[in-house]
């Protein structure tokens, strides 16, 4: 039986693999990252050359061991549109530029004292629920990309998400040689193709676009009640870092959060956010449909991670280039996505399997139990203009649970404490 080659974080690459194995990469970070800019109302150009930056200095910070794209933070909408609506986008800058020399002290604070409480506070029977939910809370969003949730459906939209994920799917069964390591990108040029066929994709921006331009540098303005607007952020980003390093973990085949340690993650990443907030960008965080990628082509370089960085960088000043990305329909992404997400889903479980969870055991039972229903059920807490809900709300639920358990463990009060 055949099986695919790995390529392991430190393995190099040539050129005539590196090129399509970046661009697959930009392709899957692209739908998502752009959204952010257009919600906030900025040209995304500012957002992919930061990106681009951003987790470039992820790698160096991380000394190359840890393969993470930075893509654009969903987590910062609803406070920064508040601030956004009430004072400017200058303003919201401003509370990026907070958020994340904040989440650079953490980092400091985990380097001192390390990262052995997460054993604690995030046991596998609840860390697989909450990296599950990762993939499945977006799940509605892949669909949506479609086009397969709106009141009438367009059946040229069906007809595109379908070639797309058939190629994506078949592809990463049938596909030998080079061809095997490229299927998302296979799959978009196919699915793109199948928009032109279906007359859903339009040129005109393209047309209209100027060749080379400058991205929109603007300074932030600090203001306090916009920072504490914006602050409560901080846990949802962290939690969701140590998810993605959790999976991503898993994918690889090696702890991520020992070396080159969440330290060293967590301040590439907060200090890509502090960054961005400075020059005029959006907060970044590391991407699943990245970490998607890799689980379904199994290649793990960090030299392909950075060279769709650099071509994110470029395409931020080809005016041309970055249009005609802009113009990949979204039925083709949705179609990527409904695979890349269901890869995440399935590496929660794997941590479930790989750790050998027994649920035989009255609290692994009750904590994956809980932690999944919280995420899933659509439930949210509200901190001021701070809204906690899916996965972010299922993992600290997980954490508080699991840190009473071990309370009551050292009073010796559960009935299914394993002994030493």
């Amino acid at each position: 039986m055949e099986k695919r080659k790995i390529i392991q974080v430190e393995d190099k690459v040539p050129v005539n693999l590196l090129i399509p194995l970046s661009i697959q990469h930009m392709f899957a970070m692209f739908g998502a990252t752009v959204l952010v800019p257009f919600i906030f109302g900025i040209n995304p150009a500012i957002v992919l050359f930061m990106n681009g930056v951003g987790t470039l200095l992820f790698i160096a910070i991380t000394k190359g061991k840890a393969p993470a794209y930075l893509g654009s933070s969903f987590a910062f909408l609803a406070p920064a549109g508040i601030v956004i609506n009430q004072m400017g986008y200058e303003y919201a800058l401003g509370g990026f530029v907070v958020v994340g020399f904040c989440g650079c002290i953490i980092a400091l604070i985990i380097y001192k004292f390390g990262s052995e409480w997460i054993d604690i506070v995030l046991p596998p029977a609840a860390m697989g629920p909450v990296v599950a939910l990762i993939g499945l809370e977006l799940s509605g969003s892949a669909a949506g990309n479609a086009g397969l949730l709106d009141e009438v459906i367009d059946p040229k939209n069906v007809i595109v998400f379908l070639v797309t994920l058939g190629v994506a799917i078949f592809g990463n069964i049938l596909f030998r040689g080079f061809l095997s390591v490229i299927p998302i990108l296979i799959a978009v040029i196919a699915g793109y193709i199948a928009a032109l066929c279906c007359g859903i994709v339009d040129f005109e921006a393209v047309a209209s676009a100027p060749l080379f331009a400058l991205p929109n540098f603007q300074l932030p303005k600090f203001n306090m009640e916009a920072i504490f607007i914006i602050l409560p952020v901080i846990l949802v980003i962290i939690s969701e870092h140590i998810g993605h390093q959790v999976v991503t973990s898993k994918i690889v085949g090696r702890d991520l959060l020992k070396d080159p340690g969440l330290h060293r993650s967590l301040l590439g990443d907060n200090l890509s956010t502090m960054i961005s907030g400075l020059i005029g960008s959006v907060p970044t965080t590391t991407y699943g449909e990245n970490i998607g990628v890799m689980a379904v082509t199994k290649v793990y370089s960090v030299r392909v991670i950075a060279g769709a960085a650099v071509l994110s960088i470029i395409c931020s000043f080809v005016g041309k280039l970055s249009t005609l990305i802009q113009t990949v329909p979204g039925p083709v992404i949705g179609g990527i996505s409904f695979l890349l997400y269901g890869m995440i889903g399935a590496s929660g479980i794997r941590i479930l399997v790989d750790s050998k969870v027994d649920f035989g055991r009255s609290r692994n039972l009750t904590l994956t139990s809980v932690v999944f229903v919280t995420g899933l059920s659509g439930i949210s807490v509200k901190f001021g203009n701070v809204e906690l809900t899916g996965m972010v709300l299922a993992c600290i639920v997980g954490m508080i649970l699991s840190l009473i358990f071990y309370i009551l463990d050292r009073f010796n009060l559960t009935n299914d404490r394993e002994e030493a």
